[in-house]
């Protein structure tokens, strides 16, 4: 077990802790039924491939929170052994071109991969949005947007402008939209300060008992066509 261990240590983590060292023991397992000491060779040369192949084998098919695809996860793998041997060789961290000539994949696939490799584990709702502040993230992901009730308001008040008539529509839309007065109302349709007075009178009428609301003051209704006409 003091074998396993030391090989899971080279993948663990903080949240993996337990998980890693049941799939390593597993593989000891599987190392002790299949060895054959008459081959000559050690156990430990033996085990040591068979539990890092379980590991990685781990990781790649159940070691995500987020699902990500098979050829990312393979590239995210071959990209940790190639991209630790690059540093070596050149002393400094590769770049995404040199990673990509190495692992015989395309410079998009590797930033890719490199932006899905934080996939394996999720991040904490509960963790501050800033290091210097305490609001948590999930204020910054969940939010009230009342935008969508002003949709819902401007589509029913919509429909009920359709009921109008054509010239009750168009005294209401100059005097809510364009904020007309009845007398500059008048003289843009040709009809009597009076009339548009009437015409008003009907439509506001006419709005307030469709209304789901059913605003008990022609005031209240006013008040929401001026906030709601597009």
């Amino acid at each position: 077990m003091r074998l396993a261990d030391s090989v899971a240590a080279r993948y663990r983590t903080r949240a993996e802790d337990d998980d890693l060292r049941q799939v390593a023991a597993i593989a000891l397992m599987k190392a002790v039924d299949r060895f054959d000491p008459t081959r000559g060779i050690a156990f430990s040369s033996f085990a040591v491939p068979t539990i890092v192949g379980e590991l990685k084998r781990y990781f790649r098919d159940l070691g995500w929170s987020v699902r990500v695809p098979r050829h990312l996860q393979d590239l995210i793998l071959r990209m940790d052994g190639i991209g630790e041997g690059l540093t070596s060789e050149l002393g400094r961290v590769p770049t995404a071109d040199e990673l990509a000539r190495a692992c015989n994949a395309s410079r998009e696939d590797v930033l890719e991969a490199r932006a899905a490799a934080s996939a394996h584990f999720a991040d904490s709702l509960d963790r501050p949005a800033q290091d210097d502040g305490d609001d948590p993230r999930e204020h910054l992901v969940a939010t009230e947007d009342p935008g969508y009730a002003r949709a819902e308001q401007t589509a029913d008040l919509d429909r009920m402008l359709s009921r109008l008539s054509e010239r009750q529509r168009a005294v209401v839309r100059l005097r809510f939209q364009e904020d007309m007065v009845q007398r500059e109302i008048g003289a843009r349709l040709g009809i009597s300060q009076m009339q548009v007075s009437r015409l008003l009178s009907q439509a506001i009428s006419a709005l307030q008992a469709q209304s789901p609301a059913a605003p008990a003051a022609g005031s209240e209704l006013q008040t929401q066509l001026r906030r709601f006409m597009v």
